[in-house]
């Protein structure tokens, strides 16, 4: 069961590069031009979608997607540690793609690496958290 799961991991589509291409290329100047509520852009995984319909469906609030309008966005979409129903709704807002010059090698890094998507800081509360735990446990041991 651990070997199918870990299979499954390995084979998720986080950078979205299986997302047919419109065959549309996009200079993220262009990108940066769509940075208002009426009409707001933004890039992930080197993929241009046009988000202008979403944001006020955003289940984290519209403010986030007006902080993040018209940027290259990935480091924020991943930080956040999205689902797979996520990434899924943001295929249908799809555009095209960044031109190769405008591309980041933060998504290829980040598929590579097997980065969770989960942040650092999270890790470190749930480390602290069983530090504590064991060191209550065995402070409390009856000898």
């Amino acid at each position: 069961m651990a070997a199918q799961q870990d299979s499954f991991v390995k084979n998720l589509d986080v950078t979205m590069d299986s997302q047919k291409s419109s065959g549309k290329i996009f200079r993220l100047e262009e990108v940066k031009e769509h940075n208002s509520p009426d009409d707001m852009w933004m890039a992930i995984h080197n993929k241009v979608y046009d988000i202008t319909k979403f944001l006020n469906e955003h289940p984290g609030g519209e403010e986030v997607l007006l902080e993040h309008a018209g940027t290259e966005a990935t480091y924020a979409f991943e930080d956040v540690g999205h689902s797979l129903d996520a990434r899924d709704l943001l295929s249908q807002y799809y555009i095209g793609d960044l031109h190769e010059d405008d591309c980041t090698q933060k998504a290829a890094k980040m598929a590579d690496s097997g980065e969770s998507g989960v942040p650092a800081g999270v890790l470190a509360g749930v480390v602290v958290a069983v530090i504590a735990g064991i060191g209550f446990f065995v402070l409390n041991k009856q000898w």
